[in-house]
């Protein structure tokens, strides 16, 4: 056995829910750049948001790849998007999600897809509750990212049946 070090595969989907079609060729080439191949991603009309265009990209690759991608989109205050990353060995998972109101909401996926909320995000909540600045429920419902996942939750619907591409072996 030699003493390289080879990077956990992972896979994961990056969904574009809502782009403007002046910006999809640069999603496309930020995306490749990220992920270390040329993209010819296939748009489709995304109809819970007119003038605006839909993709999915599904990856296998090492892991941080997910986190590669959300960083080249990162600052595209007119896309809609996410990025999930499943979990491997050594790695939890994760989701990225942005939206043009929300900006970009980052969370830890577990093994079972469940979003785990950390301990000192955790103990900010409760303590955020006990000085009444906000409930314990709505500080859970932001760690949780609910509010990324109601605004987005028509765009997915909206792209339900789209064929989704795969990109193997990127990084």
């Amino acid at each position: 056995m030699s003493g390289a070090l080879v990077a956990a595969a992972t896979r994961g989907v990056l969904f574009v829910h809502s782009a403007p079609a002046a910006l999809c060729p640069h999603v496309e080439w930020a995306v490749g750049a990220a992920v270390g191949a040329r993209l010819n991603l296939q748009w489709t009309p995304q109809p819970a948001q007119a003038s605006t265009w839909r993709t999915e990209l599904s990856w296998t690759g090492a892991t941080g790849t997910g986190a590669r991608i959300a960083s080249a989109l990162r600052g595209w205050d007119r896309l809609r998007y996410e990025v999930t990353e499943e979990p491997s060995p050594g790695a939890d998972g994760a989701r990225w999600s942005h939206t043009p109101a929300l900006g970009i909401h980052h969370a830890v996926v577990g093994a079972h897809g469940d979003i785990l909320i950390g301990e000192d995000r955790l103990r900010a909540a409760v303590a955020g509750a006990a000085d009444g600045k906000i409930s314990l429920g709505a500080a859970i419902d932001e760690a949780l990212g609910q509010a990324w996942d109601d605004e987005l939750e028509p765009f997915r619907y909206a792209g339900a049946g789209a064929a989704v591409r795969w990109l193997h072996r990127v990084g």
